[in-house]
C-alpha cells in the first residue's frame, strides 16, 4: 500500500504543480491565448478526474490505517479541503466559465472580457489553495 500511496500523492499534488506551474505559462508563452487556454482546461481537467480519483483513494486509506481518529487529524482534512477545491471548481467554476467564453461577443468584450476574468480568477484561486494544500498535506502526512 505504500507504493500506492506514493504514486497517488506524486501523481495528483506533482500534476497540479507541474500543470500549474510549467506547462500553462509554457503553453500561453508559445501559443495563441485561444490554443493555450483550450489545451489548459483540457490539462486542468485531466488532473481534476485524477485528483476526484487520488483524493478518495488517499483518504480511505488514511482512515483505514489510522481508524475513526484519522477523521479528526490534519491529513485527513487536508485531503478532504482538496477534494472540496476540485468539486467546487471542476463542476461549479469550470462551467460558469464555459459558458460565459460561448456568450462572449469576442469584437465587443475581447477574449477576457465581461465575468470571464472575474471567474476566471477564483479558479485560479481555488487552485491555488489547492495546491498548498497539497504541499501542507505533504508535509504533514506519514507514508
Amino acid at each position: 500500500m505504500n507504493g500506492l500511496r506514493a504514486i497517488a500523492r506524486t501523481f495528483w499534488i506533482g500534476g497540479l504543480w507541474v500543470i500549474g506551474i510549467i506547462v500553462t505559462p509554457v503553453l500561453f508563452s508559445a501559443l495563441d491565448n485561444v490554443t493555450a487556454g483550450m489545451v489548459a482546461g483540457r490539462l486542468f481537467a485531466s488532473i481534476a478526474w485524477v485528483g476526484l480519483v487520488c483524493s478518495v483513494f488517499l483518504m480511505a486509506d488514511y482512515v483505514m490505517r489510522q481508524g475513526a481518529r484519522g477523521l479528526k487529524q490534519a491529513p485527513f482534512w487536508l485531503l478532504l479541503g482538496m477534494l472540496a477545491c476540485i468539486v467546487i471548481n471542476h463542476f461549479a467554476v469550470t462551467p460558469i466559465i464555459a459558458a460565459l467564453k460561448m456568450q462572449m461577443n469576442h469584437a465587443a468584450e475581447g477574449l477576457f472580457g465581461g465575468g470571464f476574468a472575474t471567474w476566471h480568477a477564483i479558479s485560479s484561486l481555488i487552485y491555488l489553495v489547492q495546491s498548498l494544500m497539497g504541499l501542507a498535506y505533504l508535509l504533514r502526512s506519514d507514508n
